[in-house]
């Protein structure tokens, strides 16, 4: 027999062994772990700085990608009791959460999951030598504060009543982060803000206001009845809540529940 008649009759084998391997030998791919999956959270925009580590910490260790919707709380809300469409909401209040309860719109209980107090935000150095509360109300100061419909607006205002002192502010900012900006770019001289504002700032002092002038804010969290994703929901509330979020709050300014 010729060499190719003898490479001819074998190559129908050749080929039907490697089609035998293609289907039955070969290894198969491992799984690279569950699919990716979306979630919206509707949050107060002073926790910011911990939920986008909360979400980095969601999407690493179980594909679920977050996307955060950050305003102030007033504003958060008549988002949601008008139909706008988010998995988890966390407030910077309590009262905020109880309208959102009250139209119908969690899924289950809300849970405290941090505590904040408030701080006085100055310039580095605090060249305007501002040191209680009382003084913001000095002549010639620029002072800025949160609108009285935002959380930290109303804490301010409390706080200040505490203090005894009438402040006439510049302007009113519809969320806690328009009056920490307004300071750090010197638009203003000082503004009343969170303790975790002016720990993940970095860009301007805190001065402590005392135990018996300040106020504690509540954050509750909850996962509304809309939820598209309520598995990765729940994911996110047991994040927060767990070792690992609690960490990530304290380190950024907030006190842990």
């Amino acid at each position: 027999m010729s060499v190719w008649s003898c490479l001819v009759n074998r190559v129908p084998f050749a080929v039907a062994a490697l089609a035998l391997l293609a289907a039955c030998g070969q290894p198969s791919t491992p799984s690279s772990g569950p699919a990716r999956t979306a979630l919206t959270v509707f949050a107060a925009a002073s926790l910011q700085p911990a939920f986008d580590k909360i979400g980095g910490k969601l999407l690493s260790t179980q594909n679920i990608a977050t996307t955060f919707s950050y305003a102030g709380t007033q504003t958060l809300t008549t988002q949601l009791t008008q139909g706008a469409p988010a998995d988890v909401f966390a407030s910077a209040d309590v009262a905020h959460m109880t309208t959102i309860q009250s139209a119908g719109l969690l899924h289950s209980q809300s849970v405290l999951f941090a505590h904040n107090r408030l701080e006085i935000a100055v310039a580095k150095g605090n060249p305007k030598g501002i040191h209680t509360l009382a003084d913001l109300a000095r002549s010639g100061l620029v002072v800025v504060l949160a609108d009285p419909s935002v959380p930290a607006g109303k804490y301010a205002a409390q706080a200040l009543a505490k203090a005894g002192a009438t402040v006439h502010p510049a302007s009113l900012e519809q969320q806690v982060t328009g009056v920490l900006s307004k300071v750090t770019l010197g638009e203003a001289d000082a503004g009343i803000v969170y303790v975790s504002d002016i720990v993940t700032s970095g860009q301007v002092d805190g001065i402590v206001i005392p135990e018996n002038q300040n106020v504690i804010a509540d954050y509750p969290i909850a996962v509304l009845k809309s939820a598209q994703n309520q598995t990765g929901a729940v994911a996110f509330v047991d994040l927060v809540l767990g070792t690992e979020g609690q960490s990530i709050l304290t380190a950024a300014g907030f006190q842990g529940v």
